[in-house]
């Protein structure tokens, strides 16, 4: 089965995030963790931009089809997470907080480094050739991944970043009520709304689709 133009260049995106994004992601969480007093990603060896360090495969295959599902539009994946002792952390809650956030985060990061690039191209290329047709399409891809996950991750439900951001501007009260439910159910709410259509589309998809559109329009600028 032949593969339409989309769907090759989201591929070749997701094979550079697997060796660019995911270790950049990860490397993200452990250096703020670093940062803030916990060196348990680099006792296990996390606090490297190593690819296969941070590799995860079931997540990686999940990416790649979800890619291939997707046509394109589509794009779920994770690498193995980076392990931090929130106890070890100067400030508690917040520190917390910004040592999950820094890893979606650097995903935004990514994307606009490659929309700098891409209107840089748009700006000086008038005819482009076929090799950089195909880099122009890759790279575009690749800020629809990084801003996919990037709000993916952010999502305030266990295990994903957000929860932690969402539990530190809770009152402690609140999060031990609400910590042990959503730790319980929260993978389970998220398979759901991620997976289950409704009127063709996931919940998920008809939330995360149009915030990437609008967010990566706004950095590339076309």
């Amino acid at each position: 089965m032949a593969l339409d133009e989309n769907t090759v260049y989201a591929l070749a995106a997701v094979a550079i995030f697997l060796v660019v994004g995911f270790p950049v992601h990860e490397f993200a969480h452990a250096f703020a963790a670093h940062r803030l007093g916990d060196n348990t990603a680099k006792l296990f060896g996390r606090l490297t931009l190593n690819p296969l360090v941070h590799l995860d495969p079931i997540g990686a295959i999940v990416l790649v089809l979800s890619a291939f599902v997707g046509g394109g539009r589509l794009f779920i994946g994770w690498a193995k997470p980076t392990p931090v002792n929130p106890a070890m952390l100067r400030g508690g809650r917040r520190s917390d907080a910004i040592v999950a956030a820094a890893g979606p985060v650097s995903n935004l990061l990514m994307a606009a480094a490659a929309a700098i690039v891409l209107r840089i191209l748009v700006a000086v290329v008038d005819v482009p050739s076929e090799p950089i047709a195909f880099a122009f399409n890759v790279l575009l891809y690749f800020v629809y991944i990084n801003v996919a996950l990037f709000i993916f991750n952010l999502v305030p439900i266990p295990p994903l970043d957000g929860s932690h951001v969402l539990f530190a501007f809770m009152d402690p009260r609140t999060v031990w009520k609400v910590r042990p439910v959503l730790d319980q159910w929260g993978l389970m709410v998220l398979l759901f709304v991620m997976i289950v259509p409704i009127g063709g589309l996931s919940l998920g998809a008809r939330v995360i689709g149009p915030l990437m559109d609008g967010i990566a329009t706004l950095l590339v600028g076309f």
